[in-house]
């Protein structure tokens, strides 16, 4: 990995470092394998989520046959069901 990556420093607290290890050792990976994993993971969390867009179930007043229609207030308030 010489020339794409960065050496950096970690200070971990030794329970820490020891239970990286040994759930490396439980997946079959290195721990650095294992904290690279996590970083990935940290970091795809904090992406910004694109909103979901809202499926409408609901059927069309008028079915469209494609052609442009007018409709007037009158015709409108008879197809739209009121409270």
């Amino acid at each position: 990995m010489k020339g794409t990556s960065i050496r950096t420093s970690l200070d971990v607290p030794a329970d820490l470092h020891r239970r990286l290890h040994a759930a490396a050792a439980r997946e079959g990976c290195s721990a650095r394998r294992l904290i690279l994993r996590g970083i990935e993971r940290a970091i795809r969390d904090a992406e910004p989520q694109r909103p979901r867009r809202r499926l409408s179930l609901d059927a069309p007043i008028v079915p469209s046959t494609g052609k442009p229609f007018h409709l007037t207030n009158e015709q409108i308030y008879d197809l739209i069901e009121l409270p």
